[in-house]
Order: structure tokens, then C-alpha cells, then sequence
């Protein structure tokens, strides 16, 4: 066996990383509706320009508990 293979140990995740949270991505006739964050009103302006194109915007009230 060379030295290069090392066995990985379990690293537990750090509290950090516990509390994060996953958003859903809206798009902007969510925003449009709701009108409740800076982030949703700056979107729904850059997307009522003729030609825009966006991927969407996470949700802050739509956040629910992190992956572990």
C-alpha cells in the first residue's frame, strides 16, 4: 500500500453549518404579489425591463431547516 491512501475521518459538521437554511427560488410574479423584502422589490425592477431575463431570487419566507 503507498502512503498516499489515508483513511478520511468523520468530521462532524460544524454548528455552522447545522443552522443554515435552504430558500426556495421565486420568480418575479411571486414578488410582485408579495412586495416584503428589499431583495424581491430590486428583482421585480430589473425584471419589468423589456427583454429581461432572470433565473429567479431565493425567498426569505419560504426558508425552511438546513440539510444535515
Amino acid at each position: 500500500m503507498s502512503k498516499s491512501k489515508k483513511a478520511k475521518k468523520n468530521v462532524p459538521a460544524s454548528s455552522i453549518d447545522k443552522n443554515k437554511y435552504n430558500m426556495k427560488v421565486v420568480l418575479s410574479d411571486v414578488c410582485a404579489k408579495c412586495r416584503k423584502c428589499e431583495r424581491g422589490v430590486r428583482y421585480l425592477e430589473k425584471m419589468s425591463v423589456p427583454g429581461a431575463v432572470g433565473n429567479g431570487v431565493p425567498c426569505i419566507l419560504t426558508r425552511g431547516k438546513a440539510y444535515v
